[in-house]
């Protein structure tokens, strides 16, 4: 290679260098001006937080969580304001993401790349309202139940949470839920590129089964509940995974066709 091609090959890295630091940029501008909103928010957005908890007990027992050093619920609310501004600001790290990686790919693929930027907030929102809805409150109503009044020769047990143990275990149900609802973006974009197939996902089923298991054991509060809330949807979402491969392979399978179609045509005219 000459020199003049090294030069030339200097060119277009450097441009994307300074393309990426352009979309870091902005992104890191949009999480820092919705932390600043969320962290004003912070305590309004925490007891919207801890209505599972408050589900879970019910009207009849007020609940009550605490914190054990002064500064801890101070170190609570920027984790909350840092979790919330990657809630607020994904549509815009999306968008910077779509616009980094739009100008090297065909009109075609750009197409079939936007589909999946949409779904993923929108599985991850899912995933979340699960938790928040169902999870959290079955997992609190569990853990509540082990409660135990004081009598003769009975101690009085009584569950009082830290503020942030609690944020702790709601947002790790949060994401992990979230992630696992990604698996058929996933499993689809793979399907795009012919690394997997509809019949290898089927011929993996059983260790898809023994994963979600696993991977709920390990993501979850060690109660049954959460974890069978995990991993049956994972499997489901496994199947649904299985069918969405399945259309990628007909639709390549038809395009495949009609341009071998078209061929044919050409070389008869």
């Amino acid at each position: 290679m000459s020199q003049d091609d090294i030069e030339a090959s200097k060119a277009p890295l450097i441009d994307h260098l300074i393309e990426l630091r352009s979309r870091l940029i902005k992104s890191l501008i949009a999480i820092a001006i919705a932390f600043v909103v969320c962290f004003y928010f912070a305590s309004d957005i925490f007891n919207i937080l801890v209505v599972p908890y408050e589900r879970a007990a019910g009207e009849a027992k007020s609940i009550e969580l605490i914190y054990t050093a002064p500064q801890e619920f101070f170190f609570t609310q920027l984790k909350l304001a840092l979790f919330g501004a990657l809630f607020l600001a994904f549509p815009v790290l999306a968008v910077q993401i779509y616009m980094f990686v739009a100008p090297g790919l065909y009109r075609n693929e750009r197409g079939a790349f936007l589909p999946f930027l949409v779904a993923t907030p929108i599985l991850f929102a899912i995933g979340s309202m699960l938790v928040y809805f169902v999870v959290m409150p079955l997992a609190m109503n569990f853990f509540l139940g082990m409660e135990q009044t004081g009598e003769a020769g009975r101690a009085t047990i009584h569950l009082l949470p830290r503020v942030s143990e609690y944020l702790g275990l709601i947002m790790i149900l949060i994401f992990a839920f979230g992630i696992v609802f990604q698996l058929p973006v996933i499993l689809t974009l793979l399907a795009r590129v012919e690394l997997i197939t509809a019949d290898d996902l089927k011929k993996k089923r059983k260790y898809a089964v023994v994963i979600a298991f696993i991977l709920a054991a390990v993501l979850t509060p060690p109660d049954p509940i959460s974890q069978i809330s995990l991993a049956v949807p994972a499997m489901l979402l496994y199947e649904i995974s299985i069918i969405a491969v399945r259309y990628v392979e007909r639709s390549r399978a038809a395009r495949a066709a009609a341009a071998e179609k078209a061929d044919d045509a050409d070389e008869t005219d």
